[in-house]
């Protein structure tokens, strides 16, 4: 109980102190988005999130308008199409992510937590997740982001399997475990310690320093 409420002071400190810390970038990224690509700013999708109530989630544009509907749908590969020329850097960078710190404030989400997902997309996992996964709130980052952060690459390089089977099959059960994992040893040690790996997979994409770093992580599969 003590944690989950220093979490929530420290998630609203946090994300308040970032928006005005990065505030000179945020305001040229929304300058460059309206006079680029198709002039949308922000992008708000529903999510699941705590408990399984649905809430709109906050991103810089990155995509094409209605993108969801056209070429592989929630599924996005390396050099999709449907990507924007700014899109391109926001993405890779994770600068697309940053609005989502409004969220935190709101209370939709904490910083560290299993990514919040599309309904079509969390009914790819097992049931026995489904049941468990959003009984805490959503994250920004977690352990999952981590471990997928080149998802895009690992679902343009399959060969001989539908990326949106291979995801349901693959992916889907083995994020699932990650998320499982995370609620099992959450801590503020662990948060801390997920807080830098995804500073250091950003800066450093190859890297897998998140293999020796937690302590009984599910064994990545693929």
């Amino acid at each position: 109980m003590f944690y989950k409420y220093i979490k929530r002071f420290l998630d609203l400190i946090s994300s308040i102190i970032l928006l005005t810390i990065l505030s000179p970038i945020l305001l040229p990224v929304i300058i460059i988005l309206l006079f680029s690509a198709e002039g949308e700013v922000f992008y708000l999708q529903k999510r699941i999130g705590y408990k399984l109530k649905s809430f709109n989630i906050f991103k810089f544009a990155t995509m094409l308008k209605n993108s969801e509907n056209i070429g592989m749908g929630t599924i996005t590969l390396k050099n999709d199409y449907r990507v924007t020329k700014p899109g391109k850097i926001l993405r890779k960078t994770k600068i697309n992510e940053l609005p989502q710190l409004i969220n935190i404030i709101i209370g939709d989400i904490s910083v560290v937590g299993p990514r919040p997902l599309l309904k079509k997309t969390f009914d790819s996992y097992p049931e026995n997740v489904k049941e468990k996964i959003y009984l805490i709130k959503p994250g920004l980052t977690g352990i999952g982001s981590i471990v997928f952060r080149d998802e895009e690459s690992i679902l343009s390089n399959i060969k001989n399997e539908n990326p949106h089977d291979f995801y349901k099959s693959v992916i889907a059960p083995y994020k699932g475990e990650l998320e499982l994992w995370y609620q099992d040893n959450q801590s503020f040690q662990v948060d801390l310690k997920i807080l830098f790996t995804t500073l250091w997979v950003i800066i450093f994409p190859e890297s897998r320093i998140y293999e020796s770093w937690f302590e009984n992580l599910p064994k990545r599969r693929f």
